[in-house]
Protein backbone atom coordinates (compact mmCIF):
# COMPACT_ATOMS: atom_id res chain seq x y z
CA UNK A 1 0.00 0.00 0.00
CA UNK A 2 1.20 3.48 -0.92
CA UNK A 3 0.05 6.66 0.74
CA UNK A 4 0.28 10.09 -0.89
CA UNK A 5 -0.03 13.33 1.07
CA UNK A 6 -0.19 16.68 -0.69
CA UNK A 7 0.61 20.05 0.81
CA UNK A 8 1.38 23.60 -0.21
CA UNK A 9 -1.95 24.72 -1.56
CA UNK A 10 -3.48 28.01 -0.63
CA UNK A 11 -4.74 31.36 -1.80
CA UNK A 12 -2.60 33.49 -4.06
CA UNK A 13 -3.16 36.46 -6.30
CA UNK A 14 -2.89 36.23 -10.05
CA UNK A 15 0.73 36.31 -11.10
CA UNK A 16 1.88 34.79 -7.86
CA UNK A 17 3.50 31.48 -7.13
CA UNK A 18 2.90 28.36 -5.10
CA UNK A 19 4.91 25.23 -4.55
CA UNK A 20 3.04 22.00 -4.04
CA UNK A 21 4.57 18.94 -2.45
CA UNK A 22 3.48 15.33 -2.45
CA UNK A 23 5.15 12.88 -0.14
CA UNK A 24 4.76 9.21 -0.90
CA UNK A 25 5.18 6.53 1.70
CA UNK A 26 5.02 2.78 1.70
CA UNK A 27 6.51 0.26 -0.67
CA UNK A 28 7.22 2.05 -3.94
CA UNK A 29 8.66 0.22 -6.92
CA UNK A 30 11.68 1.71 -8.62
CA UNK A 31 9.85 2.09 -11.92
CA UNK A 32 7.20 4.69 -11.39
CA UNK A 33 5.61 7.87 -12.60
CA UNK A 34 4.37 10.64 -10.35
CA UNK A 35 2.02 13.26 -11.63
CA UNK A 36 -0.12 16.20 -10.71
CA UNK A 37 -3.73 16.39 -11.75
CA UNK A 38 -6.26 19.07 -11.03
CA UNK A 39 -10.01 19.35 -10.91
CA UNK A 40 -11.75 22.69 -11.15
CA UNK A 41 -15.36 23.21 -10.08
CA UNK A 42 -17.72 21.70 -12.61
CA UNK A 43 -14.93 20.13 -14.62
CA UNK A 44 -13.34 16.72 -14.92
CA UNK A 45 -9.97 15.91 -13.44
CA UNK A 46 -7.16 16.65 -15.86
CA UNK A 47 -3.46 15.94 -16.04
CA UNK A 48 -1.12 18.84 -15.35
CA UNK A 49 2.36 17.35 -15.39
CA UNK A 50 4.17 14.09 -14.84
CA UNK A 51 7.65 12.92 -14.05
CA UNK A 52 9.17 9.47 -14.25
CA UNK A 53 11.50 7.89 -11.75
CA UNK A 54 14.23 8.65 -14.27
CA UNK A 55 13.43 12.35 -14.24
CA UNK A 56 11.71 12.65 -17.60
CA UNK A 57 8.97 15.26 -17.49
CA UNK A 58 5.86 15.99 -19.47
CA UNK A 59 3.51 18.96 -19.32
CA UNK A 60 0.18 19.84 -20.77
CA UNK A 61 0.22 22.88 -23.01
CA UNK A 62 -1.62 25.24 -20.70
CA UNK A 63 1.10 25.08 -18.03
CA UNK A 64 4.22 24.93 -20.17
CA UNK A 65 6.61 27.70 -19.24
CA UNK A 66 4.80 28.39 -15.98
CA UNK A 67 4.87 25.15 -13.99
CA UNK A 68 7.81 22.93 -13.18
CA UNK A 69 7.53 19.39 -11.87
CA UNK A 70 10.44 17.83 -10.04
CA UNK A 71 11.09 15.00 -7.64
CA UNK A 72 13.38 13.84 -4.91
CA UNK A 73 13.67 10.09 -5.26
CA UNK A 74 15.41 9.72 -1.92
CA UNK A 75 12.41 11.28 -0.21
CA UNK A 76 9.80 9.85 -2.59
CA UNK A 77 8.47 13.35 -2.98
CA UNK A 78 7.25 15.18 -6.05
CA UNK A 79 6.94 18.94 -6.33
CA UNK A 80 5.03 21.29 -8.54
CA UNK A 81 6.39 24.81 -8.73
CA UNK A 82 3.64 27.01 -10.08
CA UNK A 83 4.54 30.47 -11.31
CA UNK A 84 2.54 33.16 -13.05
CA UNK A 85 -0.64 31.69 -11.68
CA UNK A 86 -3.91 32.55 -13.32
CA UNK A 87 -7.45 32.42 -11.95
CA UNK A 88 -8.05 29.56 -14.38
CA UNK A 89 -5.54 27.51 -12.37
CA UNK A 90 -7.93 27.44 -9.44
CA UNK A 91 -8.65 23.81 -8.65
CA UNK A 92 -8.02 20.99 -6.28
CA UNK A 93 -4.65 19.55 -7.16
CA UNK A 94 -4.14 15.83 -6.75
CA UNK A 95 -0.96 13.82 -6.61
CA UNK A 96 -0.86 10.55 -8.50
CA UNK A 97 1.61 7.70 -8.53
CA UNK A 98 1.71 4.74 -10.88
CA UNK A 99 4.33 2.07 -10.41
CA UNK A 100 5.22 -1.42 -11.55
CA UNK A 101 7.77 -4.09 -10.75
CA UNK A 102 9.05 -4.05 -14.30
CA UNK A 103 8.45 -2.57 -17.70
CA UNK A 104 6.06 -5.37 -18.62
CA UNK A 105 4.69 -6.07 -15.17
CA UNK A 106 1.32 -5.01 -13.82
CA UNK A 107 0.99 -1.42 -12.69
CA UNK A 108 -0.72 0.07 -9.67
CA UNK A 109 -2.13 3.55 -9.20
CA UNK A 110 -2.55 5.66 -6.08
CA UNK A 111 -4.07 9.06 -5.39
CA UNK A 112 -3.66 11.69 -2.73
CA UNK A 113 -6.55 13.52 -1.12
CA UNK A 114 -5.86 16.79 -2.90
CA UNK A 115 -4.86 20.30 -1.94
CA UNK A 116 -6.84 23.40 -2.82
CA UNK A 117 -5.25 26.08 -4.96
CA UNK A 118 -7.17 29.31 -5.33
CA UNK A 119 -5.95 32.13 -7.55
CA UNK A 120 -7.70 35.44 -7.16
CA UNK A 121 -7.95 38.04 -9.88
Amino acid sequence: QVQLVESGGGLVQAGGSLRLSCAASGSIFSINVMAWYRQAPGKQRELVASITSGGNTNYVDFVKGRFTISRDNAKNTVYLQMNSLKPEDTAVYYCNLVHSRGVFGPSYAYWGQGTQVTVSS
